[in-house]
């Protein structure tokens, strides 16, 4: 099992940025990738980001490209996502979670393909 706790969030006036972190620990070496959702009042969760945890491959959500990045330290076992040009809209709770294994590359983007999830951090943007 592998355990994730997320840091950083907070609140941010429109055009600002965060920086959010997520922490690994235990059975880290499943990992195979790492991902970003977010889950506003009233709605789905919905896909960020991911990175691949072997390799650099990364892959947005439509609503954050070139707004957000995503990076990763495998030495600290830690993911990040970097938020920039944040909109109102960006207003959710931001989790993070870990495929452990295999996985397909269409797999994902959807919430079912992750093994584990963090507690979640709220990120909210004012106008």
């Amino acid at each position: 099992q592998v355990q994730l706790v997320e840091s950083g969030g907070g609140l941010v006036q429109a055009g600002g940025s965060l920086r959010l972190s997520c922490a690994a620990s235990g059975r880290t070496f499943s990992m195979t990738v790492m991902g970003w959702f977010r889950q506003a009042p009233g709605k789905e969760r919905e896909f960020v980001a991911a990175i691949r945890w072997s390799g650099t491959t990364t892959y947005y959500g439509d609503s954050v490209k070139g707004r957000f990045t995503i990076s990763k330290d495998n030495a600290k076992n830690t993911v990040y996502l970097q938020m920039n040009s944040l909109k109102p809209e960006d207003t959710a709770v931001y989790y993070c979670a870990a495929i452990l294994g295999p996985y397909y590359s269409s797999s994902f983007y959807r919430t079912s393909a992750y093994d584990s999830w963090g507690q979640g951090t709220q990120v909210t943007v004012t106008s």
